[in-house]
């Protein structure tokens, strides 16, 4: 019975790791969302954060101004840009405020169509050692006033985060954001 049990824990454990990327819309009203995103991946946080910092190598082109991911740019260090930019244009999509290397990257970022509404966002990617891999926590807070209408937003900024993260953690344990 022993040996079946320790089979059993490592497929569990097998399992764990091979699932993918978990979104949860924790808050959602007119005037706020609150998203919250976890991911088991299966390597250091050294490993997490290098990979994260290269925006341009998991984020979507489909989620991009310019249909182009190579476009994006991401300097790590306070004030830097996590930008995008392209022969006609350019935009900020957030600004670094905060770094603790291989534990926390946190930006101020009213990611994509919420720009328009004039909101502010909060989007943080914390990193834990974890049964020898790291557990990636990704928050999203975004404020603005009640004609933010952010509660009709929520589910699709949830999908949307959630593949990025999914991509990030495809990169790191296949070499490939996707399948």
């Amino acid at each position: 019975m022993g040996i079946v049990a320790c089979r059993i824990g490592w497929l569990l454990i097998a399992l764990a790791v091979a699932l993918p990327a978990r979104g949860e819309v924790k808050q959602s009203a007119a005037d706020t969302l609150s998203i919250a995103i976890e991911a088991k991946i299966s390597a250091p946080p050294r490993t997490v954060f290098d990979a994260l910092v290269h925006v341009e190598r998991w984020w979507s082109s489909e989620h991009t101004y310019s249909e182009d991911a190579g476009n994006l740019s991401l300097v790590a260090e306070p004030g830097g840009c996590f930008c995008e930019r392209w022969k006609d244009g350019g935009v900020e999509h957030g600004r670094v405020i905060l770094v603790l290397r291989d534990k926390l990257l946190r930006l101020a970022a009213p990611l994509g169509p919420l720009q328009g509404k004039a909101v502010e966002g909060v989007l943080t990617f914390q990193l834990k050692p974890a049964d020898g891999g790291t557990a990636l926590t990704v928050g999203y807070l975004v404020n603005g006033t009640t004609a933010s209408a952010l509660d009709k937003s929520a589910a699709g900024v949830d999908r949307v985060l959630t593949e990025q993260v999914q991509r990030l953690k495809r990169l790191i344990e296949t070499g490939k954001p996707v399948e």
